[in-house]
This record gives C-alpha cells, sequence and structure tokens, in this order.
C-alpha cells in the first residue's frame, strides 16, 4: 500500500514538472533557452533572422514571428506571447499608456520617414487641394506633419509637438486635405491620394527606396531611433543581453551598411 501511494506522489510531481509554465521552469531547462520575438518583416525579422545561427552559438534559440502592424507586437507581449519585439520607436512606445509595462531594452536603427507619390516629382508640385495620407497613430502622423513643416509646406501651431494632428494646423497655403490611415496602407493608398507620408520598413516592403523614390525625407540625425521592447523587468535577462550583444554587432552594421547602402536604413551603434 505504503509503495503505490509513493508510486502515485511521484507521479504526481512528474506530472507538476511536465506542465509548469516555461517562465516559472529553472534557467538550464531547455525551454528557458528559446527567445519569442515578434518583428515587422523589413528590415526588423530580416536583421533577427541574420543572427539566429549567432544567439545558437550562445545556447538561446530565437523564434521570430512577424507582425504586419504597429499595434499587435505591443499587445502580444504585454499578453506574455512575445518575449521581446522590434518594431518601433520610443515616441510610439510612450503614446499609448496602456503599454507603460513596456521598455526600451536598446536601440538599434533608424529608418526616415518620408513622403512619396506616383505623378509628382518635387514637393513644391503639390497641387492646391492636393490629399496626402499620413498615419493614423499619433506619433507617426506628428511626424509627417513636422516633416512637411520642415520643408514649409504647412504651419503647425506651436506646441503641436510630436502628437500634432492636422487640427494643428495653422498655416496650410496650399489648401491640402489629409487622409489618415493605418500605417500599413499607406503604400497602397498611393494610387487614391496625391502624396503619402510612409514609415521606411512600409516603403522598403512595398519596393520603395526612401533616398530615391520619396519628394522629401528626414535626415540621418532623425530622434526616432527604432529599438527592442521588453516587459519591465526583463532587460537583464540574459537571453535579452545575448539578442543585445548580436543585433549591436559588426556583422549587422556592416549588413544594414551594405544592404542600405542608400541610407535607408542607418544604424545608431
Amino acid at each position: 500500500m505504503k509503495k503505490n501511494l509513493l508510486s502515485l506522489f511521484i507521479a504526481g510531481i512528474l506530472i507538476l514538472a511536465a506542465y509548469q509554465p516555461a517562465h516559472a521552469r529553472p534557467a538550464g531547462d531547455q525551454s528557458a533557452s528559446v527567445l519569442t520575438v515578434g518583428a515587422t518583416p523589413v528590415p526588423h525579422a530580416e536583421l533577427l533572422n541574420l543572427i539566429k545561427d549567432d544567439l545558437a552559438a550562445q545556447g538561446v534559440t530565437l523564434k521570430v514571428v512577424e507582425f504586419t502592424d504597429y499595434v499587435t507586437p505591443n499587445t502580444a507581449l504585454l499578453a506574455g506571447d512575445l518575449d521581446a519585439n522590434f518594431f518601433q520607436h520610443i515616441p510610439y512606445l510612450n503614446s499609448n499608456a496602456e503599454w507603460s509595462a513596456l521598455v526600451s531594452a536598446f536601440g538599434v536603427h533608424i529608418e526616415p520617414f518620408g513622403i512619396y507619390a506616383r505623378s509628382i516629382k518635387n514637393i513644391a508640385d503639390l497641387p492646391n487641394g492636393a490629399t496626402i495620407a499620413v498615419p493614423n497613430d499619433p506619433t507617426n502622423g506628428g511626424r509627417a506633419l513636422l516633416l512637411l513643416q520642415s520643408n514649409g509646406i504647412i504651419t503647425l501651431r506651436s506646441g503641436g509637438g510630436l502628437e500634432a494632428t492636422p487640427r494643428d494646423i495653422t498655416g496650410n497655403p496650399k489648401n491640402l486635405k489629409f487622409r489618415e490611415l493605418e500605417a500599413a496602407q499607406l503604400p497602397r493608398s498611393l494610387a487614391d491620394v496625391d502624396a503619402a507620408a510612409i514609415n521606411g520598413n512600409y516603403a522598403l516592403e512595398a519596393g520603395l527606396n526612401p533616398t530615391r523614390d520619396s519628394l522629401i525625407i528626414e535626415g540621418a540625425d532623425s530622434p526616432y531611433v527604432n529599438i527592442v521592447v521588453v516587459r519591465r523587468g526583463s532587460e537583464n535577462d540574459p537571453r535579452i543581453k545575448a539578442l543585445k550583444e548580436a543585433l549591436l554587432s559588426a556583422k549587422v552594421k556592416d549588413y544594414i551598411k551594405k544592404t542600405w547602402s542608400d541610407g535607408s536604413v542607418v544604424p545608431v551603434f
């Protein structure tokens, strides 16, 4: 009887161990070496896939999950479905109070933001009453308007800042109209508008060359550095440190400079 009870007790322990959550398992457990990172395809997922073997050499299995929007990666990270994500800049991360539990682990590169058009070759040739599509999220929408202001196309009210919206426009000599769309839709909108403000990664995915095809573009000193984001308290996770070492390596810097020699992606390390 005692032998049977002991067998049942041991079996129970084994079952509980098998179903122990991954985050609660010992650091030496194989599952603890898996690092799941969400990213938009270009250049973020491309750079992550480049360093898979480097992380594997350090005992970390990198799993890359691709997203095509700017909201789901943060939602998934908060839910614990991801260990980190790589697609956004700090102004965007700070634009939503619901993401306050997320923090920047480190910065990697800048993707200069540009204004594009199909039939217009110079920003000065925008016709009176032209429609410009801009991102509908606060920081990237403001980024587009600030770029237009810096090129003398519009004037924004004082204090509009990074989260300026079309309602903050005080000077609009050409009576431009603004259509706010989800960032991922902006390249497709070029068929229906006179111009569109497009994030660098979506421009690259659509086959646009930011420095060659844009009417105007941010300089390489843009403050919008793309960052790897984690849940607060995970910054010192050994897997995140290994990811940082691999992404901020000479190998990645050389790859960026060679692949995007036109300056459409600029390393910051």
